[in-house]
């Protein structure tokens, strides 16, 4: 098997789900030029918000990495609805702005964080190092503990 981004998928056992469709007036995704801006993807799994609460109060760090696993994955989701299916057209991921809800004397929002850059340098290689910031929040919709957003470039 070429490795490829639906290669290194298929070894993580990584389905990607279906994209979703925005909550309100917003698109999911914007592409200018050959950057692809990702609106927020909230840690959703099988439909449902599957992290929900403050960091530091209802959900512990590792839950908060795989909130944001979960957002990393349907950030990919989004990415392939973008480009037609076709992951090979990221030239590199350019940054990850990840908001984490959380209790005010939390301080580990980059730990939380890690866990959607950890994926995705695993899934994109080199063109998967990226800018980032990690900030918390006093709340996020729909009570989800992570939201992460993204900027592509694209080829």
């Amino acid at each position: 098997m070429t490795d490829t981004i639906e290669s290194r998928l298929a070894t993580s056992n990584i389905v990607l789900p279906e994209a979703a469709a925005p909550a309100a007036n917003y698109l999911p995704y914007v592409i200018t030029g050959n950057l692809l801006f990702i609106s927020g993807q909230l840690p959703m799994e099988n439909g449902a918000i599957a992290v929900k609460g403050l960091l530091g109060r209802d959900v512990d760090v590792a839950a908060g990495q795989r909130a944001a696993e979960l957002c990393a994955i349907n950030i990919l989701a989004q990415t392939k609805a973008a480009l037609g299916g076709d992951l090979e057209r990221i030239v590199r991921l350019v940054k990850l702005s990840g908001y984490v809800a959380s209790e005010p004397n939390f301080t580990d929002q980059h730990l939380v964080i890690n866990g959607a850059s950890n994926l995705i340098a695993n899934l994109l290689g080199e063109r998967g190092k990226h800018a980032r910031a990690a900030v918390g929040m006093a709340c996020l919709p729909l009570n989800a503990a992570v939201e992460i957003d993204a900027v592509i470039e694209i080829g």
